[in-house]
């Protein structure tokens, strides 16, 4: 991958047909919006959005001893994962420190999908690859493999269920089906990143427009539009999930980021971190971390990442994401802060906004939660 020009996803020309405003996102040339962010993330909580994802790292392992190796190489127990189903992991240093968060498919008996974040695909592809030396399985590049559509918001299942026989119905969250969509072969997944309802559509990169054009004519008349990364922040910000590089970095570990239920020390074996992985836990329990959590403004001041979070003239906390939230009207943050002023309600908590104490709501994530 050459670090001067980006990449470009089989949906290039497609997003740009569409006016598109594009920006760099790890290398790859990607769709920031169509129009009107506010629009677009509204849509996916009322109807239905569609996202070109291709830029995400797919990395498949296969062998007799896959299961093996990822139980050695990731924190999860992913050998208990059954054919067909997913799971949200991470992959760690010796140390502890957070390589990447990752979501690892169960394909076959003996093949499994690993779907790395695109900032950190190759640093993944390297790790595993490093750390099957000693086990029978091989782990494969299949970033140019795929091309990766999501399909976002509470008419998503009608829609897709015009398109497909897969059974959607019997499709549980965090499972994948093989199917077709629109006659194309595909994997069919339901994991999704932004709070609501979808699919995840891993089809051939030739195969990438006819599936976009065909969802976008089904979906035309509840509502579906095509959607940017700047609001797939936005969205996953009100559903309190995680961004690498914002709340998980190789500087905290799953314990620090309030994540440490994703270690799974029962398993059978080692696994790379697990002695540090321990030790966290254990000072975890003594002398609490940092605590993400959510902020509110009581303003209209939008604070960014890195802003520090102020208590009593103290600084507390950091900021690591925050914008202008449009389901609640008001900006919103996600923060790390000393324990002490962690409790939702929390008094006198505020955010350094360039010299200004703007005052702030400690709240629980998520900020927000779709009714079932």
């Amino acid at each position: 991958m050459s670090s001067n020009a980006p990449c470009h996803t089989a949906l290039d020309a497609l997003h740009r047909s569409l006016g598109a405003t594009m920006t760099d996102f790890a290398g790859w040339d990607m769709p920031l919006r169509y129009g009107s962010e506010r629009d677009e993330h509204l849509a996916v909580r009322t109807k239905a959005g569609l996202f070109d994802l291709s830029h995400m790292g797919e990395i498949t392992v296969t062998g007799p001893q896959a299961a093996a190796l990822l139980n050695y190489a990731l924190v999860g127990n992913i050998a208990s994962v059954g054919v067909g189903r997913a799971r949200y992991t991470m992959i760690c240093r010796a140390d502890g420190g957070i390589l990447d968060d990752l979501i690892v498919y169960r394909l076959a008996d003996i093949e499994y999908m690993v779907v790395a974040n695109a900032s950190n695909a190759q640093v993944v592809l390297d790790a595993l690859v490093e750390r099957a030396a000693d086990f029978d399985a091989v782990v494969r590049d299949d970033r140019d493999a795929y091309a990766l559509i999501a399909m976002q918001g509470p008419e998503s299942p009608g829609i897709l269920k015009s398109l497909t026989d897969a059974d959607l119905d019997g499709l549980k969250y965090y499972a994948g089906l093989p199917g077709t969509v629109s006659g194309v072969p595909a994997l069919i997944a339901r994991t999704g990143y932004t709070g609501e309802d979808g699919f995840e559509l891993f089809v051939s990169p030739g195969d990438a427009e006819k599936v976009w054009q065909a969802l976008t004519e089904a979906g035309a008349p509840v509502g579906l539009v095509p959607c940017g990364l700047s609001c797939r922040d936005t969205l996953r910000l009100e559903a309190g999930m995680p961004l690498y590089g914002h709340e998980l970095s190789t500087s905290l570990t799953p314990f620090d980021a309030g994540l440490g239920r994703v270690v799974k020390f029962e398993k059978e074996g080692d696994f790379v971190g697990r002695e540090a992985l321990s030790e966290a836990a254990a000072c975890a329990l003594e002398n609490p971390p940092r605590v993400l959590v959510g902020l509110i403004a009581e303003g209209r001041r939008v604070p960014r990442a890195g802003y520090s979070v102020v208590a009593d003239g103290k600084v507390v906390g950091e900021v690591t994401s925050g914008a202008p939230s449009p389901t609640l009207g008001k900006p919103i943050a996600m923060a790390y802060v000393d324990a002490a002023h962690s409790a939702p309600g929390s008094a006198g908590v505020g955010v350094d906004i360039r010299g200004s104490h703007e005052p702030y709501e400690v709240v629980a994530l998520p900020f927000y939660k779709r009714q079932k």
